[in-house]
């Protein structure tokens, strides 16, 4: 359980929080790059750790991220015209650049240099892997650009999407480091006993600290003669997780990021890469990208059309002689739909005064006890873990190992410093 101040700490991340300076300290997701496609396209709408937002592809192809409202009569950016390396508003058509300059200011007099006086908030971008990030922190802390392994991969062999969440971030990070609810939520054929997951529905949970996070491991026993399945997961601060997909000639690798939109809401980004020399294969590519938006609707702020409002689609005839749920799992979707019915009927902000942990709850329990320590770092002046580079080659995977192994040390070099497999760089 927790403290309700320390609960409230953890899911608020507005500006002026302890956990809002945290978030700020990193790289934060803010689109997909596809949402802006070309030099003065549209512009759009984001809205990031309680922040209203406009971002924008200027004419040169740089990307800004500027806040909403006008300064001068706080109309909204959306409806400016995104022309000459500068979004100007329709109202009285003051003009910004990527960096938040005024550049013109016709409804002043030519003499006026009233312009070189007005300013709006502008955040830094970068874009790698088909996702646009902002960096929201102090100028004097900006950290190393995150070069995840999978947004250096070819376009090819990698695939993104994202979809719009009705419950505080915290509530996806726990779900997503749970690796136990794999046995129960996410049983979609209850009756093959053949999956590891089926046949041994607890285990083990051991999670290592590391200066990006932790790795951890869950280890189901099966038999003394087949030994122990290890799957084996990094989270990278503060809202990363990495997850095997597949192993061998087809390894992939696959992860979430549960990035605060505000207090009651988070934007998941799903994402999926192959480590082989050939491409994604077209199944993968289809359920992470083109496949999703047939049930999430981007013109809608990427809201999914299975919801609260329908009960998710659920089939109590399916949940009684199929999965353990009722909850679609098709490729339109994953398992990602299951996880959001879950967590948004916690509330939009979970009550964990009442929770009971166990065991199987270590890896939840480390991540509440890292961000509560970076939010003590940060307030003193310091670096919260994760904003180095370390965690540049790190991947995730999952073996069946002898039942005497040692899985962090028979996996680190896999693990640790992508050894095994060579991705296609980009």
């Amino acid at each position: 359980m927790l403290s309700t101040q320390n609960n409230q700490l953890l899911m608020q991340t507005n500006a002026g929080t302890p956990m809002g300076h945290v978030m700020r300290r990193y790289w934060m997701p803010a689109l997909l790059a596809w949402e802006l496609p070309g030099p003065d396209c549209p512009p759009v709408r984001v809205r990031l750790l309680g922040e209203n937002l406009v971002a924008f592809r200027d004419s040169s192809g740089r990307i800004g991220l500027v806040q909403a409202s006008c300064p001068h009569r706080r109309a909204s950016l959306f409806w400016g015209r995104n022309e000459e390396d500068g979004i100007r508003c329709v109202y009285h058509g003051w003009k910004f650049n990527v960096e938040g300059r005024c550049t013109d200011m016709p409804s002043e007099p030519e003499t006026s240099n009233f312009k070189d006086k007005v300013s709006i908030t502008a955040y830094p971008t970068e874009e790698q892997g088909g996702i646009i990030r902002a960096y929201m922190g102090p100028a004097d802390r900006r950290p190393a650009p995150p070069l995840f392994e999978w947004t250096q991969v070819t376009a090819q062999h990698r695939s993104v999407n994202k979809v719009f969440q009705e419950s505080n971030w915290l509530q996806g990070l726990e779900g997503g480091v749970d690796s136990i609810h794999v046995s129960y939520l996410h049983n979609n054929k209850m009756q093959d006993l053949n999956t590891f997951t089926n046949r041994v529905t607890n285990a083990l949970i051991e999670v290592t600290p590391t200066d990006y996070g932790y790795t951890y491991g869950s280890v189901r026993k099966l038999s003394a003669e087949e030994g122990n399945f290890v799957k084996a997961y990094h989270y990278v601060m503060p809202f990363t997780q990495l997850r095997p997909d597949a192993q061998g000639k087809d390894a992939m690798v696959s992860g979430h990021m549960w990035v605060p939109v505000d207090d009651e809401h988070c934007m998941v980004y799903n994402w999926v890469y192959t480590l082989g020399q050939e491409p994604l294969d077209e199944e993968s590519i289809y359920k992470h990208g083109d496949l999703a938006y047939e049930i999430v609707d981007v013109n809608n702020g990427f809201k999914s059309s299975w919801n609260y409002d329908n009960d998710y689609g659920i089939d109590r005839e399916v949940q009684r002689a199929t999965t353990y749920t009722g909850i679609p799992c098709d490729p339109r979707v994953g398992a990602n739909l299951q996880d959001r019915a879950i967590q948004e009927s916690m509330g939009a902000q979970c009550d964990r005064e009442n929770e009971h942990l166990g065991t199987s709850d270590r890896a939840i329990i480390m991540a509440r006890r890292m961000l509560l320590q970076a939010a003590t770092t940060v307030a003193d002046g310091g670096d919260p873990p994760g904003v180095g580079s370390s965690y540049y080659k790190v991947r995730s995977i999952e073996y069946v190992l002898p039942a005497d192994a040692q899985w962090h040390e028979h996996l680190a070099p896999e693990l640790f410093e992508g050894a095994g497999h060579t991705p296609v760089l980009a």
